[in-house]
């Protein structure tokens, strides 16, 4: 058990450092549609180009969790229609970080990177599944870089997933350390700089999903919000569960949100 949590500190260190970039080949991936890869701070890294370029800094939607399958043909409609209006896609993978400070200083680099190119200083965030816990964390960290979240059945809470002895390593942290310490890394308990930041939300999930529990997970986010005075939509999804419903991706009022706050 020691020896596990040593070197899970160590791994843990690793991915808080700045990294060279590397020069060996990027590994295999498969974008929705077409675009760029790179590295940024140690990490693969992907940009899919506006098809209709706009005047001034460039529109972004910031993709996670850019994993080996994602984002997937899923995407690909949503994609279609923001690209074609203007809006650039872009993500980083940080590996199963879950909302880690690690993770969250990789993000900032994908950050830097993409403003010093000309994008724009307040992307809108879209989170799906995991990728809540990554984008929320983020925007808690730095809520002057966002323009809005959007939230695809997001995780909200360590404790509903991944669960915290799964999530700890990421964090540095042993189980217990990270129950004692929950408040400090916790998406839901990080809600006020995003309020008093006046970040738009939208989310959209499913009250038959049992991977990531719609009342432990958007539905305190909705409570919680609104309770610091944030700004909220909430699209329910009947009968879904955490599935591939194309009504999950191809939702008019979440491309109507994105294209509203992406500037």
């Amino acid at each position: 058990m020691r020896a596990a949590l040593a070197i899970a500190l160590v791994l843990a260190a690793c991915a808080a450092a700045p990294q060279p970039a590397p020069t060996e080949p990027l590994p295999p991936k498969q974008l929705p549609l077409p675009g760029e890869r790179f590295w940024v701070d140690g990490c693969p890294a992907f940009v899919i180009p506006a098809q209709a370029p706009r005047a001034g800094a460039q529109p972004w939607l910031w993709y996670a969790p850019t994993l080996p399958p994602y984002p997937d043909r899923n995407e690909q409609w949503l994609f279609e229609q923001l690209t074609a209006a203007g809006v650039a896609i872009a993500g980083i993978d940080v590996g199963e970080s879950y909302g880690s400070a690690a993770g969250v200083q990789h993000f900032e680099a994908l950050y830097e990177h993409l403003v010093a190119r000309g994008w724009s200083t307040r992307p809108v965030l879209l989170g799906r599944s995991r990728g809540g816990l990554q984008q929320l964390n983020y925007a808690a960290t730095f809520p002057g870089h966002i323009g809005a979240f959007v939230g695809i059945y997001p995780v909200c809470h360590l404790r509903s997933y991944p669960g915290l002895a799964k999530a700890a390593p990421a964090y540095g942290l042993d189980e217990a350390q990270l129950t004692a310490q929950l408040a400090a890394h916790n998406p839901l308990e990080r809600l006020a700089p995003i309020a008093a930041a006046r970040v738009p939300m939208f989310v959209i999930h499913g009250d038959q999903d049992r991977t990531v529990p719609l009342a432990q997970n958007s539905e305190v986010l909705v409570q919680r919000y609104r309770a610091l005075g944030g700004a909220i939509t909430f699209e329910p999804a009947p009968g879904h569960g955490h599935d591939v419903w194309p009504g999950f991706f191809r939702s008019p009022q979440l491309l109507a949100f994105v294209l509203q706050h992406a500037r």
